[in-house]
């Protein structure tokens, strides 16, 4: 038996916001994976910071994956969860191979930034609804995917 959702959001707009976060969770998932790899990866005369870097960032990207499954899933649509899935959703492209740690730092500056623009490209929905609880979690992950793209270049600095 299946109840009716009323939130206040009414069902189109709520399709198309949990079609967008469901976008972002494949990104996050996507960018989780990339991040992890690096992690265990990583050599190089920067292994220790760099190491230690991305696990910060992944165990964070963790966090992030339930709190964005467990919105679309308040917004009454199933949440994606297989690689099959994630793959066809995500603008984040898998890495080949064992990138050196300067190209392993580029690769998570444009998965970090294409997670935020993804998010970004929710907002105009978003508000136009009236969903303040997405238009937070969009808020929060904006916030983190910037701030950690603007660390990761400060590396690239010479």
């Amino acid at each position: 038996m299946s109840t009716k959702i009323d939130i206040g959001i009414n069902e189109k707009d709520r399709k198309a916001i949990a079609k967008g976060l469901s976008e972002l969770l494949a990104d996050s998932y996507s960018l989780y994976l990339m991040t992890h790899n690096f992690h265990w990866n990583v050599k190089g005369p920067m292994f220790n910071t760099l190491h230690t870097m991305f696990m910060a960032q992944y165990t964070e990207q963790w966090t992030a994956l339930d709190l964005i499954a467990e919105r679309i899933r308040a917004l009454g649509e199933p949440a994606p969860g297989t690689y099959k899935e994630f793959s066809k959703l995500s603008t984040i492209k898998e890495v080949d191979g064992v990138p050196k740690a300067i190209d392993m730092v580029k690769h998570l500056v444009k998965a970090q930034e294409a997670a935020s623009r993804t998010a970004r490209k929710l907002f105009p929905l978003v508000e136009k609804a009236n969903d303040q609880p997405t238009a937070d979690l969009l808020t929060q992950r904006q916030d983190i995917h910037e701030k950690t793209a603007w660390m990761l270049r400060s590396l690239l600095e010479e």
